[in-house]
């Protein structure tokens, strides 16, 4: 592994600083568990690792009237062990409960999983059907993408140099609407989605018909996907066997895979199709409450 600095910066603007120095050859580190790897097998020849969790705004875990707010540092046992997130936001719980081990999830987090921009990563589909929102911070300032269209490619993000992610904003969900993440993975031994699929649903006040939906998919293409098309589908529909059938059936066609050592295109497809019944189910009982 190549010889690098490791750098603490207390503020956003020393980190940005160092990032801008050193230009492709530095990296912020999180947990380290996507950075450390791919430092050890060469991929990234680093000068520079610079240490985020010393900053306090990429360190804030906060839920509030307006929504919920995850630093970029954040660890996911933090966020599946706030009562408040696991009440309001239980999609996103999905999400950060799976990502890796116990040992994992002391380190990791969200902020890294959507930075690595793996197609298969956990927590992203969950942020997406939240309608989440990175912040990002250079020298010019502040702005903001939506996490669908974060990611670029595999392992590529709309990062550009001396850029940082300082949090995800998440907004509060509304009434009525529920959330849910699963994915099939080929044994537990190989923890890598072959397929992964987010739901959220905004349900009437009656709770019988739809009134949107998001939905989005993992591992089937090389970004997660939002399946817009999908989601409109139940716009106005009832909540029945045969809506859900039909956008379950859309997601299917959203899908994208390739054929690899963990499964086919064909396999994939159905799977998509399967999950995503059963996730708006599981989305419209926690919308019911």
């Amino acid at each position: 592994m190549h010889p690098f600095a490791y750098v603490a910066p207390g503020t956003v603007d020393e980190a940005i600083a160092v990032l801008n120095e050193h230009g492709d050859r530095a990296r912020p580190m999180a947990g380290g568990t996507d950075l450390l790897v791919k430092a050890r097998a060469n991929v990234w020849e680093l000068d520079a690792v610079v240490d985020i969790k010393n900053i306090p705004e990429l360190m804030n875990l906060s839920v509030g009237s307006d929504g919920l707010s995850i630093g970029a540092g954040v660890p996911c046992y933090e966020v599946y062990e706030n009562s408040e997130i696991v009440a309001d936001y239980p999609g996103i719980v999905d999400g950060a409960s799976i990502i890796g081990g116990i040992q994992i999830q002391s380190r990791a987090g969200l902020g890294g999983n959507l930075c690595n921009a793996a197609p298969s990563g956990d927590g992203i589909c969950p942020l997406i059907v939240y309608s989440a929102v990175a912040r990002i911070a250079s020298s010019s300032g502040i702005r903001e993408v939506p996490v669908e269209d974060f990611c670029t490619g595999p392992s590529q993000t709309v990062l550009e140099t001396g850029d940082l992610l300082v949090s995800i904003e998440v907004p509060k969900p509304a009434a009525n609407s529920g959330a849910a993440y699963t994915r099939f993975i080929p044994r537990n031994e190989m923890d890598i989605a072959v397929a992964g699929v987010g739901v959220f649903v905004q349900l009437d006040s009656s709770g019988q018909n739809f009134e949107s939906a998001r939905i989005a998919l993992a591992s089937v293409g090389p970004t997660p996907i939002l399946a817009a098309t999908t989601g409109n589908s139940l716009a106005g529909k009832p909540v029945n066997d045969e809506s859900i059938a039909a956008a379950a059936s859309l997601a299917r066609d959203a899908a994208t895979p390739i054929t690899d050592m963990r499964g086919t295109i064909e396999q994939r497809k159905q799977l998509v199709e399967v999950l995503t019944g059963r996730m708006i189910k599981q989305a419209v009982e926690r919308a019911r409450g």
